[in-house]
């Protein structure tokens, strides 16, 4: 079986690099991270994950939610934004994008799997 890639976007490198190693233990493929949302969005594009590990804050003028809204008009991967911030107005606004999760950080390593298996079935 193929197994199912994953994009980690992160802009702290030690968490990205975290998540992937958890991911590729798993067995995942994580096709790239990426630490901006410009690089999100064109890594999406030009490999095309079955899911987004998506940040909310990142460096650069487009934040998380703004990238997963320009990836989805190409086409629909499953999303799960992993963020610090869970103010009302940003949850509301990764919501409208239709997530398979919303998980604030710092989050457990069995939450994190639960939500992709979700999210990829």
């Amino acid at each position: 079986m193929t197994p199912k890639k994953i994009l980690v976007v992160e802009d702290n490198v030690i968490v990205a690099m975290e998540l992937q190693a958890r991911l590729v233990q798993a067995g995942y493929l994580v096709t790239g991270i990426a630490a901006t949302g410009e690089a999100a969005v064109q890594q999406a594009l030009s490999r095309r994950p079955d899911l987004l590990l998506m940040d909310i804050t990142l460096k650069g003028d487009m934040d998380g939610i703004e990238a997963v809204h320009r990836i989805q008009e190409e086409y629909a991967p499953a999303v799960i934004y992993i963020t610090a911030y869970a103010n009302e107005s940003v949850r509301n606004r990764a919501m409208a994008t239709h997530p398979a999760a919303y998980l604030t950080k710092p989050f457990e390593p069995g939450e994190l799997f639960r939500a992709v298996t979700r999210a990829l079935e």
